[in-house]
């Protein structure tokens, strides 16, 4: 990953430092909201380890795939250097071949012996520096050859290079996907353990309300840490190529992170009794791509109780957008996001029984209803 410091503008040597401190505090941020209850277990937190483990396993994969394709558009561009290198040295070749036949034809032109012919003082100046130039244009053709055949040899040791650069990628790819699968079959084997305490813990009051509670410790502090920070406060939000508004000014043309069936809606009652919606939960197949819906940074990438693998982004002027019970979360704390960047995978972590996204977005710590801002169109 290539750090960034303040929004939209590459990392320095000595920042980096800061971002990694960084990250560590929002780490500890983490655990401490989390003890805030107690250390009372739940069943959710022992799926904990698999689906942090499951959510990193697909960002590497993302990461390579995007890599191998990096490395073959390269490779294919170096094949196509190479073949126009090829023809190229075919014409040289070509053209020298012809030039040294017109030598031999007209035989080798001897200057002492032009000189002192007797000829035509302007015939012999003639065919002296049609010499020359015969001279000079071999010589050329064969400086430029050994170039173009130098080159070719530098071509043929950096398509060998990326050969060996793409078949490393692929055993990374077979090795994480392998990862991916035993952890997919842990999770299994969890939820099976685990399937009627998570039931009975669903249908708790006090399980909801706590996760509620739990999700706004963790806004309120991140609040403080935004504005404690540098390398997050957003005062001033660049836009992109001129186009790229930020989030306070897309009331009215929100696009929602995914496309699904929205189930729960903003102040909705619970079935059960519990706390109103703070925000949509969206039903969708699990792996599809969750966007960004507006340019922020990533100040929350990790795994909570009852929200499973989160994704906060601070879109600046006190605006969060957040994402939840993700599959995978693909970005890290101080990654830039833009409008539309894929930035998570759908998924039922956290111990949701289905697949499909939660969101919110809040202001100054405060939920609203994100459908008020979405555009229909």
């Amino acid at each position: 990953m290539i750090a960034v410091g303040a929004l939209g503008a590459p990392v320095l040597a000595g920042e980096k430092e800061d971002l990694d401190a960084l990250r560590t505090r929002l780490e500890r941020l983490r655990a401490g909201v989390a003890q805030t209850e107690g250390t009372q277990a739940e069943a959710r937190d022992q799926l904990r380890g698999s689906e942090r483990a499951i959510s990193e396993a697909n960002r590497k994969l993302r990461a390579l795939a995007a890599n191998r394709a990096a490395a073959q558009k390269e490779s294919a561009a170096l094949v196509r250097q190479n073949l126009a290198l090829q023809a190229d040295i075919a014409a040289r070749q070509e053209n020298l071949g012809r030039l040294l036949t017109q030598r031999y034809v007209n035989g080798e032109q001897n200057y002492v012996k032009l000189l002192f012919s007797g000829e035509d003082p302007g015939r012999v100046a003639r065919e002296l520096y049609y010499s020359s130039y015969i001279s000079r244009a071999q010589a050329e053709f064969i400086r430029g050859l050994r170039a173009s055949l130098a080159r070719q040899r530098d071509l043929e040791i950096h398509v060998r290079e990326k050969t060996v650069e793409l078949a490393a990628i692929e055993l990374d790819l077979r090795r994480e996907r392998g990862g991916l699968l035993a952890q997919k079959n842990e999770r299994r084997k969890v939820l099976a353990r685990v399937s009627e305490q998570l039931r009975e813990q669903r249908r708790e009051v006090k399980h909801l309300e706590h996760d509620e509670s739990r999700l706004s410790r963790l806004v309120e502090e991140l609040a403080k840490l935004i504005a404690a920070s540098p390398l997050l406060r957003n005062d001033k939000v660049p836009e992109r190529d001129g186009r790229e508004r930020v989030l306070a000014g897309l009331k009215g043309s929100l696009r929602l992170p995914i496309k699904g069936v929205v189930a729960n809606r903003f102040g909705a009652q619970r079935s059960n009794g519990g706390p109103a919606w703070k925000g949509l939960f969206i039903r969708s197949p699990s792996g599809q791509e969750v966007r960004a819906v507006a340019f922020g940074r990533v100040v929350f990438s990790d795994w909570l109780r009852g929200f499973g693998n989160l994704l906060i982004i601070d879109h600046g002027q006190d605006y969060l957008t957040i994402y939840g019970n993700n599959e995978s979360v693909l970005k890290q704390v101080g990654d830039i996001v833009h409008t539309g960047d894929t930035v998570a995978t759908v998924g039922s972590s956290g111990g949701n029984p289905e697949s499909g996204l939660y969101f919110e977005i809040r202001h100054k710590g405060k939920a609203f209803d994100p459908l008020r801002w979405v555009s229909l169109k």
